[in-house]
């Protein structure tokens, strides 16, 4: 009866959002209101929602060690990341303790812990949205996860204060999980590629990780995303993350429906979510001139920040551990700024595209860590996108012809560099990227971008800016090549039915010899 309910709730309501325009959480999140509000006449069992709860916490393990797995620890130390989460926390608590206190009139010890829980914001919703997006290797991508597992870091000795416990002494064997790390490559290499390799992530992400670190005193989630990290550089690392993805998606509906299903909300309820969600672009806000102070592009200040536009489901812990008459109103604002920082980060890009020219008079007159190129020198093919299909096109094009790439991730970028590949970072969907890009003496561009927006803005961009050579690019799915063929380019082919010709082409070789 439970699964029935949720289940169907789940996925009519997120199909009716889905059609007209806005993601799909978005509905799960009214979808747990509205089985809140009928439960009543369901009669389901009162153990419903511990049932639920535990399943949406098994959803948030599994995001954070999906999110691990494609984690650079190095970046953490970076000031962008350290320096911008740790000022923003601070100027953010500080900021809405006065609001709570002389808004509301809280006693001062109540409105000190709610200021700390909105000064967060929410790793679950803004990995969700990148992971969506497939930004969560992208410079701003990076950035986001950064400061949010700094958030997250201060987030473990706030619940150790709230709630008078402190680890346990073998807390400290935390830092010799490395040592771990020979270990758990050899069982990944052994696991093969099906039901043992899911079982190996679940394993990791909720046993090992998860339950090991509670048993320390630390925090779940905080073990998930360790060990994460720990296979991070593993060669199958993004194998085990697509393996775990469906069980991951599945998990996180549980996570959405079960902040609404906390409880009908009353009218001074919303009166309390309605004045703390006006004062979110604040945070935004914040986020964006942090960003620009510690010398990153307006781009990725604006895309960053806007994924940190929320509120984080941190509140809702702090709330039942010692603020359990906030329970309700917090949910409904954590609700509310979900459903107003998801669609607007669905369509990032294009509201960057509108405020672009007034932005980057903000920017510094530095050198920024993400500063993109201007020329290509004298390569004659473009390859957008270096991936496994990109990096098979840049080695076989590049024993005849001059050849150059391009990829928003900078890990990649990083690694290509270090086997002497002729590359650079850059983002596809960047505006101002085309608007200075000189395309020199390309004769042709490959477009092997992750996904189809991305390969459809690029194909847009590159003709809008006067490139008039041949266009290439792979895809997946019919209606996806038809797209991009729209948008301008020459030929798409699709890169499945593509390797099962080739694959051909060597069997009648063999048999014609």
């Amino acid at each position: 009866m439970l699964e029935a309910v949720w289940i169907g709730f789940a996925f009519i309501v997120g199909l009716l959002v889905r059609r007209i325009g806005l993601p799909t959480l978005v509905g799960y999140l009214a979808a747990g209101f509205i089985v809140a509000a009928v439960s009543p006449l369901l009669s389901l069992p009162d153990n419903g929602q511990y049932v639920i709860d535990h399943v949406a916490h098994l959803g948030v393990l599994l995001l954070l060690f999906t999110v691990g797995l494609k984690l650079n620890v190095k970046s953490l130390a970076k000031p962008e990341v350290a320096g911008v989460g740790l000022v923003h926390f601070i100027v953010t608590t500080l900021f809405m303790y006065a609001a709570t206190r002389f808004i509301f009139a809280t006693a001062s010890t109540e409105a000190l812990l709610i200021a700390v829980a909105l000064a967060f914001s929410s790793t679950v919703l803004a990995a969700k949205v990148l992971e969506g997006k497939r930004e969560l290797g992208a410079f701003h991508g990076r950035v986001a996860i950064g400061i949010l597992i700094v958030q997250d870091l201060i987030a473990l000795v706030v619940m150790t204060i709230a709630n008078g416990e402190t680890p346990s002494l073998w807390a400290l064997s935390i830092f010799a999980l490395p040592l771990l790390r020979p270990i758990l490559y050899k069982l990944l290499d052994i696991s093969g590629h099906e039901d043992l390799l899911i079982l190996f992530g679940l394993l990791l992400a909720l046993v090992v990780g998860g339950y090991g670190f509670e048993l320390l005193g630390l925090s779940s989630e905080l073990g998930a995303l360790a060990f994460g990290a720990l296979l991070s550089k593993h060669p199958r690392a993004g194998e085990l993350s697509k393996a775990l993805w469906g069980i991951k998606e599945f998990f996180l509906v549980g996570f959405f429906l079960s902040i609404g299903m906390g409880g009908l909300p009353q009218a001074q309820d919303w009166i309390f979510a309605g004045v703390m969600l006006a004062l979110l672009p604040l945070k935004i806000v914040l986020f964006f001139v942090l960003l620009i102070l510690f010398k990153l592009r307006s781009r990725s200040a604006f895309l960053t920040g806007l994924s940190l536009g929320n509120y984080s489901e941190f509140g809702l812990i702090v709330a039942s551990v010692v603020l359990p008459q906030y329970l309700i109103p917090l949910a409904l604002l954590v609700a509310l700024s979900f459903v107003i920082s998801a669609p607007l980060n669905a369509m990032a890009h294009n509201l960057y595209e509108y405020v672009c020219d007034y932005l980057t008079k903000f920017e510094r007159d530095t050198r920024h860590p993400d500063e993109q190129p201007v020329e290509l020198g004298d390569a004659e093919v473009l390859i957008m996108g270096m991936g496994r299909t990109g990096t098979a096109a840049y080695a076989y094009l590049a024993k005849k012809h001059k050849v150059v790439a391009m990829d928003s991730d900078p890990t990649k970028v990083e690694k290509h560099r270090s086997a002497e590949l002729n590359i650079f970072y850059a983002d596809a969907e960047d505006r101002v990227f085309w608007q200075s890009l000189d395309f020199g003496d390309i004769k042709a561009a490959i477009l092997c971008l992750s996904d189809c927006d991305a390969n459809v803005t690029a194909v847009t961009k590159l003709r809008k800016y006067g490139f008039e050579g041949l266009i290439v690019a792979h895809s997946l799915h019919e209606d996806e090549a038809d797209r991009v063929l729209r948008a301008g380019a020459d030929q798409a082919y699709l890169t499945m039915a593509e390797a099962g010709a080739g694959l051909a082409e060597h069997v009648r070789l063999k048999l014609e010899t």
